[in-house]
């Protein structure tokens, strides 16, 4: 049998300076999302790059209906033209930055650190060159990668992969999706669904010496926000079955209050208050009867103590899982195993992964990729 890893790395590694220079450029561009910004910006330096790796290129420009993202679009790729069809996925937009040095990757003892090098622009780097080199290789056979590069995860990805799933073009007869996404390691078979709302709680203004007189929308608030924070705490005490990594907790998770605000000055009453719900959802939860279970806490909570309240779901995202025997997990499974030499661990995201968009029309969908997690959004 013909160890095509060693082939493939022997391919890789002269280009390895090359690959690091590329993501070092990737990272200069600031896609900043939210905001969204440098989006057009950033797809050309990755068009240029696939069309030096032959990989055909193409700018998908799609319409944002918020207005938000700058140049909205989507880079597409392809090598080969076999007819069994294999995805590689990815984003090129990052989190906001803690610091504008963020922007500067610097090469240290092996690594490099800057904001995007994990999550995910070094995963596309390894995407386009790993593309490049079953092409050039000869590897393919009768088959064939496609590379969607998306512009909006970091936001829910409604925009980018929305357009991918409204427009039919992914195909389901695919064999397999995979995300170059920082699994540290392990590959993700699963990830978590997501539900998040905003609960906006009305009141009446009063001047703080006639305070009698008005509502106060903080404390209305806050009635309504403990009876969701119990529910918080059940869900975390109700695990997934899934194997995690070990400092992720196994239950789902749901962040009460992460945007909370509200009233107008120090010295009146607050007429209004808000505070928002985020949860993810371990994929043995029923979404849709979570979120309608979720809203019927809300709106008993308001009507025990009078409270006037709207609540409007800002994401609601499901779950995705491929069961570890699928011949596509077994086959990754196996390369896993033969480059890194070590058997290959299956996990379940904590988070949401773009997975969902291709499980949803039964594709097996997988996230692996180099870098950490825990650091990927942080300051470090």
């Amino acid at each position: 049998m013909t160890n095509h890893a060693a082939e493939v790395q022997a391919w890789l590694e002269p280009r390895a300076d090359e690959m690091a220079e590329l993501l070092v450029k990737l990272v200069a561009v600031d896609s900043e999302n939210p905001p969204g910004r440098a989006l057009g910006r950033c797809a050309q330096v990755l068009r240029e790059a696939m069309e030096n790796l032959g990989l055909g290129p193409e700018i998908i420009e799609i319409a944002d209906p918020s207005g938000e993202l700058e140049d909205p679009c989507i880079v597409r790729g392809t090598a080969g033209d076999g007819d069994k069809l294999v995805y590689f996925h990815g984003h090129f937009d990052v989190v906001p930055a803690q610091d504008r040095k963020q922007f500067t990757a610097e090469r240290r003892d092996g690594k490099i650190i800057g904001r995007g090098t994990a999550d995910m622009k070094g995963g596309i780097v390894s995407m386009l060159y790993g593309a490049a080199a079953a092409k050039e290789l000869g590897l393919l056979g009768d088959g064939r990668i496609v590379l969607y590069l998306v512009c909006d995860e970091e936001t829910g990805s409604v925009v980018g992969a929305g357009h991918l799933r409204e427009a039919g073009l992914i195909d389901p007869r695919a064999l397999a999706m995979v995300t170059g996404e920082p699994s540290g390691g392990s590959i993700w078979n699963a990830a978590r669904g997501a539900v998040s709302v905003r609960v906006d709680v009305q009141g009446r203004e009063a001047h703080v010496g006639q305070a009698s007189l008005g509502v106060n929308a903080f404390q209305r608030m806050l009635g309504v926000a403990r009876p969701v924070e119990a529910y918080a705490a059940e869900m975390a005490e109700r695990h997934t079955s899934f194997p995690m990594d070990a400092n992720d907790a196994p239950g789902t998770m749901l962040v009460v209050g992460g945007l909370s605000g509200g009233g107008s000055n120090f010295n009146v009453v607050p007429g209004s208050a808000y505070f928002t719900v985020d949860g993810r959802y371990n994929p043995e939860e029923d979404l849709d009867g979570e979120l309608k279970r979720l809203m019927g806490i809300i709106d008993e909570a308001a009507r025990e103590i009078g409270a006037n309240v709207s609540v409007e779901v800002t994401q609601l995202q499901p779950s995705a899982s491929t069961e570890q025997t699928h011949p596509a997990a077994a086959a990754l499974a196996r390369v896993v195993s033969e480059v890194e030499g070590t058997p290959a661990r299956f996990e379940m995201c904590a988070g949401i992964l773009e997975t969902r968009w291709y499980a949803q029309l039964g594709i097996p969908a997988f996230g692996y990729g180099a870098g950490r997690l825990d650091v990927s959004h942080g300051p470090n």
